[in-house]
């Protein structure tokens, strides 16, 4: 493990006792079957929607949204993604891959639950987080779960994590005037990055980096809205 990376170690527990646990499969059952209606194809992605418990990453006054597809407030100003989005942007960063990704940085930890998601399509993941009170909230939230491959990192994103590099993929859930440079410094040739840019003034939009033997190839995606990206660690 690199220095300054904490691993996630503790057992899986059930979601809820007896029927509760029937109802939020059933629930996630019914997110992913609308995810393949999206046009989600990818059924490693589709199958580790399916095995994470989306609820266990929000407050429980809010539990019972969980696996609609909406965007849900995690305290600080922030947000937890549309589980399509989510799903989106990981059928994007292992598009064209078949095998697991040797390591991905997960930009914006958040809630954890991105990173959880990852940790069932990666071989290692390392998630940074520049809000202390998110990654302490993320530790706690993936306290149930054995994730001995997810390294939490309380750090500036935007600075990436070089100590894990190279990287495999990158992908963030924080939008900037541009992809850091640090972040395609620290990405492998051949692999990718997937994150949210400013593509004008007031218009945000997903973007796609593949880094190449010949260089670095763009590609500008569908307009999403993201929280800013921001540096320094609070």
């Amino acid at each position: 493990m690199e220095p300054g990376a904490k691993p996630v170690a503790a057992k899986v527990v059930g979601a809820t006792a007896g029927a509760g646990a029937s109802d939020t499969r059933s629930a996630r059952a019914a997110m992913v079957s609308k995810l393949r209606k999206q046009g989600v194809e990818d059924e490693r992605v589709l199958a580790a929607m399916q095995a994470v418990e989306r609820h266990r990453f929000v407050d429980s006054a809010l539990s019972y949204q969980a696996y609609e597809d909406t965007s849900l407030p995690i305290g600080l100003g922030q947000t937890i993604s549309k589980p399509n989005v989510v799903a989106r942007m990981i059928e994007l960063l292992i598009q064209g891959r078949s095998e697991r990704p040797h390591r991905i940085l997960d930009i914006g930890t958040g809630c954890g639950y991105q990173a959880a998601v990852l940790s069932h399509l990666s071989q290692e993941v390392y998630s940074i987080e520049r809000l202390r009170g998110l990654h302490e909230k993320a530790r706690e939230n993936l306290r149930h779960f054995r994730l001995s491959n997810v390294h939490l990192i309380l750090g500036d994103g935007m600075q990436g994590f070089p100590k894990g590099a190279p990287y495999a993929g990158i992908i963030a859930a924080a939008g900037g005037e541009a992809i850091p440079d640090a972040w395609i410094e620290q990405l492998a040739v051949g692999g990718r990055i997937v994150a949210p840019a400013q593509t004008g003034p007031g218009r945000q939009n997903l973007v796609v980096i593949d880094k190449t033997p010949h260089g670095v190839k763009q590609t500008v995606l569908e307009a999403v809205l993201f929280v800013p990206l921001k540096s320094g660690v609070v």
